[in-house]
């Protein structure tokens, strides 16, 4: 098990039972706690927005880290858009989350060298076999979430992935954070197969995340 267990959060705004204005500020609000939690990334995963949409929300979320780290220097949360590389960098966001089926991490460093030549794109990949986790290493991702790990309780029939998955994903040397019906009482499996952290949408969507974020971390010796 490594030292530190990685967090990985995934927003879906549509949660929010509410009409659209209010569903995006209370979205900024838990993108903000999240990351004064501690959490490592978060992922902009709202897929049915507009572009024009997509980035102004992307801003506005880059705009309330930006004063997150001002107050507080040890933040260390990094942003990625969903699928979206010319959003990601109009906003100014940390980097992108591909699909399995996207574009390779090497024409995301193409597009992010010509439009932000002093830093490096973070680049995250879903991935749902071990050969596609091995893949998104040789490619030059940042990391992968590997998913669904467990049956979701919500969706009785849906195919998990497994451990004894996970754990083959996880000898690539690239963190693995492993998504898919992971609790606070089940993550700790999830490490000891090997991944490097957790990611979640309800997870710490629907609960405390201060609390979550403190659970997870005391997995970790």
């Amino acid at each position: 098990m490594a030292d530190r267990c990685l967090l990985y959060y995934i927003t879906d705004r549509t949660a929010f039972a509410s009409d659209e204005p209010t569903r995006c500020r209370l979205l900024l609000e838990r993108i903000a706690e999240a990351a004064s939690a501690g959490v490592d990334y978060i992922q902009l995963r709202e897929k049915d927005l507009p572009t024009r949409v997509l980035e102004s929300l992307a801003r506005d979320v880059v705009a309330r880290l930006n004063r997150l780290r001002t107050e507080n220097r040890e933040l260390r949360t990094a942003l990625l858009i969903n699928s979206r590389s010319d959003v990601a960098l109009a906003a100014g966001a940390d980097g992108v989350h591909l699909r399995s089926d996207d574009i390779r991490p090497q024409e995301v460093k193409q597009v992010w060298a010509q439009g932000r030549a002093s830093t490096h794109a973070v680049i995250g990949i879903s991935c749902h076999t071990p050969s596609e986790v091995k893949q998104a290493d040789e490619n030059g991702a940042s990391l992968v979430v590997f998913a669904p790990v467990f049956e979701k309780k919500d969706v009785p029939a849906s195919q998990s992935v497994g451990l004894t998955q996970v754990r083959e994903a996880c000898k690539a040397h690239i963190p693995v954070m492993a998504l898919g019906g992971v609790t606070p009482e089940n993550a700790k499996q999830c490490l000891e197969a090997g991944a490097a952290g957790i990611a979640g949408i309800r997870l710490f969507q629907q609960n405390d995340v201060a609390k979550v974020v403190n659970a997870m971390r005391q997995l970790r010796p």
